[in-house]
C-alpha cells in the first residue's frame, strides 16, 4: 500500500512502526453548529482509509477529537446567553447522528477538549522547560517559532517568511500571518465563565495545543498517520507538529494526509451565496446518507470535489445497478446450479483492480472501475443464462469491497420514514385480504414519496427511485 505524504510530498509505501497496528489521528469536528457537507468529505475519506485498513489486514487505533472549547465555541455559546458544556452538547450528538447515517464507522476514542484541560498544561509546561515557550505581558503563553528549527517543514514554508517575535493571538489564519502562536490564552471579558486556572492565570487553551495533546495521551509521542482536509495543514497542523517534537524531541507523525476542499456548483461553500449544506438539508431534499456517501466518496480524495445535486441524482442511478445486481445474484444463488461459491476468473480479475487501486493511494475511481466492470461482466454471464455458479462468490467478494466503501450493500431502509413504513403496512394488509386495486394505489403513493416497491418470496423490498 503507498500513501500520498504531505510531509515529503510524494508517494511512499505504508509501514506502520508497530508491525500490523496502526495508530490515527483525525482531526474532528468544532461543536459550534451542525456539520456541513465539505467537514464529512474529510470523514468519509478518513472512514475509507481506516476501513481499507482493517481490508488489508492491519488492526486500527482512530483518535478523533471533539474541539468543544475555541473561538467559535465560545462565541456560540455567549450569543446563545448558555453554558458552554450545554451549547456543545447539541452539537456533538447531532454530529454522531450524522456519522450514522453517512454508515462512517466509529472510532475507538472520541475525547473532548474541555477533559483534557490538564494534559494540555503539562504539555505547556514541557514547552517552557525547552524554552519554546514564554509569556507575554497580557497573561497569555506563546510558542517562539524562531527557536523551533523545524517550524514551516509541513506547510513548506520560507523560514525567511517568518516575522520573529509577532504574535497571532486567533486560533485560525492564514499564511500571511506567520508568527508565534498562542498555546495559552488569558481570561477576558469576552470569555464569560469559561477558564481554567493555570500557572500562568486563568484562561484557557489555544486550538493546536488541544489536538497535540489529546493525540500522544492517547496514541503515544510518535504515530503513524495524522489526517485531514488541506485547509488543516496551516496553521492548525504545522502548528501541532512543531509543539509536539519541540516538546519531546521525537518525530511526531511518520504520514500526513489530506483531503481536498469541497466546493458547490463550482462555488466556495457560504450561506451568503445560499449553497451551504448540512447532511440534514440534503436529506431534507429526499436523498439518502448512501448516496451522500457515494458522492463523498467516489473522487479521489486529494482532488477538489464540486458536490452537486446532478452528482446525487447521479449516485442513485449508480447504487440502483448495484442493487439490482445483487438482487440477481441472490436469486441466482438460490437456484439449484450454484457450486461451493470459489472465486472464477472475473471475479479475481475484479478483486485484483479493486485492490491495485485502492494500494495506489486510496484510488477509490479506480476501484470503482473495478466494481462495475465486474457488474457489467456479471450480468452480461447472466443474460446468457451463465455464472450462475459464481453467484455466492460474487456476492461475498461485493460484501468485501462494502467493507471499505460503506455504499454498495444497501442501508437505505433504515432512513424509511414514517409515513412510507404506514403505507407499506397498509400495503400488506390489503395484499393479505387480496385487494389488489388497494395495493396498486399504494404502490403508486410510494411512487411519488420516491420509493419503488418489489414482491418477493422475503416480502416487500423498497429501493429509492431515479429522479
Amino acid at each position: 500500500m503507498r500513501v500520498y505524504n504531505t510531509l515529503t510530498r510524494q508517494q511512499e509505501e505504508f509501514k506502520p512502526a508497530d508491525g500490523n497496528k496502526v495508530r490515527m489521528y483525525t482531526c474532528g469536528p468544532t461543536v459550534y453548529n451542525y456539520a456541513h457537507v465539505g467537514n464529512f468529505r474529510a470523514y468519509v475519506f478518513e472512514d475509507v482509509l481506516r476501513r481499507y485498513l482493517k481490508f488489508c489486514g492491519y488492526q486500527v487505533t482512530q483518535v478523533m477529537n471533539l474541539t468543544d472549547i475555541d473561538d467559535k465555541t465560545i462565541k456560540g455559546s455567549m450569543e446563545a446567553g448558555v453554558r458552554l458544556d450545554d451549547y456543545t452538547q447539541k452539537y456533538k450528538e447531532a454530529f454522531f447522528e450524522d456519522l450514522k447515517v453517512l454508515n462512517i464507522e466509529p472510532a475507538e476514542f472520541y475525547p473532548a477538549a474541555t477533559d483534557h484541560i490538564a494534559d494540555m498544561q503539562i504539555l505547556i509546561e514541557r514547552l517552557f522547560d525547552k524554552g519554546l515557550a514564554y509569556k507575554s505581558e497580557d497573561g497569555s503563553v506563546y510558542f517562539n517559532v524562531a527557536k523551533f528549527a523545524g517550524y514551516g517543514k509541513l506547510a513548506h514554508l520560507d523560514s525567511t517568511g517568518l516575522r520573529a517575535g509577532a504574535r497571532v493571538a486567533q486560533d485560525e489564519y492564514d499564511k500571511e500571518n506567520v508568527g508565534d502562536f498562542a498555546l495559552w490564552k488569558a481570561w477576558n471579558e469576552a470569555d464569560g465563565d469559561v477558564g481554567w486556572d493555570s500557572p500562568w492565570g486563568k484562561g484557557r487553551p489555544g486550538w493546536h495545543i488541544e489536538c497535540s495533546a489529546m493525540s500522544m495521551k492517547y496514541l503515544g509521542e510518535s504515530f503513524d498517520l495524522h489526517t485531514g482536509g488541506v485547509d488543516n495543514i496551516f496553521p492548525h497542523h504545522e502548528n501541532e507538529a512543531a509543539q509536539s517534537e519541540g516538546s519531546t524531541g521525537k518525530p511526531f507523525v511518520k504520514y500526513w494526509m489530506h483531503c481536498g476542499y469541497l466546493v458547490v456548483d463550482g462555488r466556495k461553500m457560504a450561506k451568503s451565496s445560499g449553497n451551504f449544506y448540512t447532511v440534514r438539508d440534503v436529506l431534507n431534499r429526499g436523498y439518502t446518507g448512501r448516496e451522500i456517501r457515494y458522492v463523498l466518496t467516489a473522487s479521489h480524495y486529494r482532488q477538489s470535489l464540486n458536490f452537486t445535486f446532478g452528482a446525487l441524482d447521479g449516485a442513485r442511478a449508480a447504487l440502483q445497478r448495484l442493487d439490482e445486481f445483487r438482487e440477481r445474484l441472490e436469486e441466482a444463488d438460490k437456484m439449484e446450479r450454484r457450486a461451493a461459491g470459489e472465486e472464477c476468473e472475473w471475479l479475481s480479475n475484479a478483486r485484483h483492480g479493486f485492490v491495485e487501486a485502492m494500494d495506489n493511494d486510496l484510488n477509490v475511481p479506480e476501484a470503482l472501475a473495478a466494481l462495475f466492470d465486474m457488474v457489467h461482466e456479471g450480468n452480461r454471464l447472466l443474460d446468457r443464462s451463465e455464472g450462475f455458479d459464481a453467484a455466492g462468490a460474487a456476492l461475498h467478494l461485493m460484501g468485501e469491497f462494502d467493507s471499505v466503501l460503506g455504499f454498495i450493500n444497501s442501508k437505505d431502509e433504515g432512513q424509511i420514514g414514517d409515513d412510507v413504513k404506514q403505507l407499506l403496512t397498509e400495503r400488506m394488509q390489503a395484499r393479505q385480504v387480496k385487494n389488489w386495486a388497494e395495493s396498486d394505489v399504494i404502490r403508486e403513493k410510494l411512487a411519488e414519496l420516491g420509493w419503488e416497491v418489489k414482491d418477493t418470496s422475503d416480502g416487500q423490498k423498497l429501493r429509492k427511485l431515479t429522479k
